[in-house]
């Protein structure tokens, strides 16, 4: 069984209203990719022209100022309590440590000073006092810069928001 002359008629029409419709589609489509194309360079160009220079604006007067601040105060904490703190507890400890020397080579007849003596002395295998002092105030630094960070971060939330949402640009 064959099909009629009218209903091949009929799909001939309906094939060709397809592929109509098809071609339309693909207009559309493509016009819509032109469209979304455009879009994506106008908001490259806002986010040139308006949000980095509010980003960089913000970033020079907000977090610079406030990071210098907080290597001001480290570097006060160093300088002013954590050095002179830990150079008095070494050098006590340096002093202390002279006199038990001292008494223990006097205890077993030997030379006071021990390290004065002729007699070379064998080398120390582990850190010296230099590579304390310098763990010690690297450590404190450590912390200033930690505690900075804090002060930094911790709850000036308004810092971080928008103070006026962002408009749309005028086309």
């Amino acid at each position: 069984m064959g099909t009629t002359r009218k209903r091949k008629k009929e799909l001939r029409r309906l094939q060709g209203d397809a592929t109509k419709l098809w071609e339309s589609q693909q207009v559309l489509v493509a016009d819509a990719a032109d469209v979304a194309r455009e879009a994506g360079r106008q908001l490259g160009n806002f986010g040139r022209e308006r949000v980095v220079p509010a980003v960089q604006d913000a970033y020079e007067n907000r977090v610079v100022p406030a990071v210098d601040r907080g290597v001001k105060f480290s570097k006060h904490i160093v300088d002013d309590r954590v050095a002179p703190a830990v150079g008095g507890v070494i050098g006590t400890a340096l002093s202390a440590w002279d006199v038990a020397n001292a008494k223990r080579a006097k205890a077993l007849g030997r030379p006071t000073p021990a390290r004065l003596a002729p007699v070379a002395a064998p080398k120390k295998s582990g850190p010296g006092i230099g590579a304390v002092i310098a763990i010690v105030l690297g450590v404190g630094a450590a912390i200033g810069v930690l505690v900075a960070a804090w002060q930094t971060l911790r709850a000036d939330d308004e810092l971080w928001v928008a103070d006026d949402p962002l408009s749309t640009p005028g086309a």
